[in-house]
């Protein structure tokens, strides 16, 4: 395959990623804000992971690519997965007072999808990898400019999602340890 054709499969392959991401943080929100949902310190930390691979691929957006934003993202990946075994695991068997918070989406609860989207992550990382190589000596994104700019303006929708979450844990949680009743510096 062409230098400049596997480069352009690589940058739309984790531009399709970005944008899935892009959506879930989206979605959350909506639901945190549309809905009255508010999060559980396990679901912000979910938040966290998901935000932590996409600026993973946001490194390599715009330094290029490298084995170690791949790394980043995929640990931050493995720390999605962690996390939300560990809530379904709690929630299997709800203890009184503590049973799933939020809606349910297609009859999965958040816990569950951040399952599925950890694995979902890692695989693809991992096909990424199997198919398209190693990441040394591609075309530089700058060389393919209307996928340049749509990156760098998915890049900011992700940075700016991120603000917007970290006000509302702020919101949320004050100086104090967090819970799901309220906002506590809106009281």
């Amino acid at each position: 395959m062409q230098k400049g054709t596997l480069s352009l499969l690589h940058y739309l392959y984790l531009f399709l990623m970005q944008l899935v991401l892009a959506a879930i943080q989206m979605a959350a929100l909506v639901m945190q804000f549309a809905f009255g949902e508010i999060p559980c310190p396990l679901c912000l930390l979910q938040r966290a992971a998901m935000f932590g691979v996409s600026f993973g691929i946001i490194r390599d957006f715009r330094n290029g690519f490298s084995s170690r934003n791949a790394g980043l993202s995929m640990i931050f990946a493995l720390f999605l997965l962690i996390v939300s075994v560990r809530q379904t695991l709690l929630d299997i068997y709800p203890r009184p007072g503590h049973e799933y918070i939020g809606s349910a989406v297609l009859g999965l609860h958040m816990p569950v999808w951040s399952i599925l989207i950890a694995a979902a992550l890692l695989f693809a990382f991992a096909l990424k990898l199997a198919l398209l190589g190693e990441d040394d000596d591609l075309t530089p994104l700058k060389k393919f400019p209307a996928l340049a700019r749509a990156a760098n303006l998915l890049s900011l929708w992700i940075v700016l999602l991120c603000f917007v979450n970290f006000a509302s844990v702020v919101l949320q949680c004050g100086p104090g340890p967090c819970h799901t009743f309220e906002y506590r510096l809106l009281k």
